[in-house]
């Protein structure tokens, strides 16, 4: 039996159909949307700071998570660390997020034009054009944002110091 805990972060993490009935109350009652994804293998500083400013652009946050599968493709065979219930679990017990959804894709085009978020949110190293989702959220009278990241955070760094110490 889950405890209230248990059922709390459970219940962040949803499938497309709950998703789509959640934002569809929370425009209704006039919360603005933001949506931003990433593989979030190994949480860190700049994963924290990145998410609290995407959800100060809003009312709710969403989280596409990319998939163990997809993390594979994008990173390589040796990733995810964390696989993707152990990293949703994680992102849903952030106060900031209101719910996590898993995607197989390697990038969450069509999860963004089924949710149409009023902010789209992605890191400082893209740009508009590269912005997957982009045009969909501005046709549809949302906004693109853009956030800094904070230097020297990286999964990828991460994981390389921890081989590095561990070859010693």
């Amino acid at each position: 039996m889950m405890n209230n805990a248990e059922s709390i972060l459970k219940n962040k993490i949803r499938q497309l159909p709950q998703l789509l009935n959640d934002v569809q109350q929370w425009k209704a009652e006039g919360k603005k949307v933001v949506f931003t994804n990433g593989c979030f293998d190994l949480i860190h500083i700049g994963h924290l700071t990145y998410l609290a400013k995407a959800a100060e652009l809003g009312d709710k946050l969403i989280i596409g998570l990319n998939a163990d599968s997809s993390v594979k493709q994008l990173k390589g065979e040796n990733r995810p660390i964390n696989n993707e219930e152990s990293r949703s679990a994680l992102l849903a017990a952030l106060f900031f997020v209101d719910a996590v959804i898993i995607f197989e894709e390697e990038t969450p085009a069509n999860l963004i034009k089924a949710v149409l978020p009023d902010v789209l949110v992605k890191g400082g190293d893209y740009t508009f054009d590269r912005i997957v989702g982009a045009p969909d959220v501005v046709a549809n009278g949302g906004e693109v944002k853009t956030i800094t990241f904070v230097d020297g955070y990286s999964s990828t760094a991460i994981i390389n110091k921890i081989r590095s110490q561990n070859a010693c």
